[in-house]
C-alpha cells in the first residue's frame, strides 16, 4: 500500500501537470496543428515546463536549499514557484498565442495565476498542496475542454478525478499535507482556469 501511494506522488507530481495538459490538449483538440509545429511546441514546453525545473530543483539540492522533491519546508517552495512563474511567461510570450492555440493558452494563464497565488501564500508562510494544484488545473482544463469542443472525455475526467482522490489520499498519508492545505491547493488549482475560461469558452 505505502509502496501504491508513493508511486502516485511521483506519477502526478506536478511538474508534469502542464507537458500534460499539452500533450492531452495536441491529442484530443478537434483543430488542425501541423505535426511539425506540434512537435516544435511539445518540446518547448517540455524543456520549460519539466526539464528546466527539475535541473533547478537539483541545482538546489545541491546546494543544500532544499531536501525534498516535495518541497515539504514551506520556505523550500520560494524560489522554485519563482522560477516556474517566470517560465510560464516565457511560454505565453514565445510559445504560444491566443489567435493559434487560444486553450492552450489560457490554460497556462491559469498555470501562471495559480503559481504566483502559491508563491504569495509561501510569503505569508502559507502551505498549499501543490498536487492538487496541478491535478484541480488539468482536470478543470479537460472538463471545460470537454464542454467547448462537445467531446465526450468522461473517462478521462473520471481517471483524473479518482487520480486526484488517491494522490490527496497519499499526501495525507505520509503526512506531508493537513486536509486544509490539500482542499486550498485543489481551489487554487480550480478557479484560475475557471475565470480565464470566462475568456476563451
Amino acid at each position: 500500500m505505502n509502496f501504491l501511494l508513493k508511486s502516485v506522488s511521483y506519477l502526478f507530481h506536478p511538474v508534469w501537470m502542464p507537458f500534460a495538459g499539452t500533450l492531452l490538449y495536441f491529442l484530443i483538440s478537434p483543430r488542425f496543428f501541423p505535426f511539425p509545429v506540434v512537435k516544435a511546441k511539445i518540446l518547448a514546453i517540455a524543456i520549460l515546463s519539466v526539464f528546466i525545473p527539475i535541473v533547478f530543483y537539483l541545482m538546489l539540492k545541491t546546494l543544500g536549499k532544499t531536501t525534498s522533491h516535495f518541497l515539504s519546508d514551506v520556505k523550500e517552495r520560494k524560489w522554485p514557484l519563482l522560477l516556474n512563474a517566470f517560465l510560464d511567461l516565457l511560454i505565453l510570450k514565445f510559445i504560444l498565442d491566443t489567435f493559434d492555440y487560444p486553450e492552450l493558452y489560457y490554460f497556462f494563464l491559469g498555470i501562471f495565476l495559480s503559481t504566483t497565488s502559491a508563491l504569495l501564500l509561501v510569503l505569508l508562510k502559507i502551505k498549499v498542496s501543490l498536487h492538487m494544484i496541478g491535478l484541480g488545473g488539468i482536470t478543470a482544463f479537460l472538463v471545460l475542454l470537454s464542454f467547448h469542443f462537445n467531446l465526450n472525455l468522461i473517462y478521462t475526467i473520471s481517471f483524473l478525478i479518482a487520480m486526484t482522490g488517491l494522490t490527496a489520499t497519499s499526501r495525507l498519508h505520509f503526512r506531508a499535507h493537513t486536509m486544509t492545505e490539500l482542499v486550498l491547493g485543489l481551489l487554487l488549482g480550480i478557479v484560475p482556469q475557471a475565470a480565464v475560461a470566462l475568456v476563451w469558452l
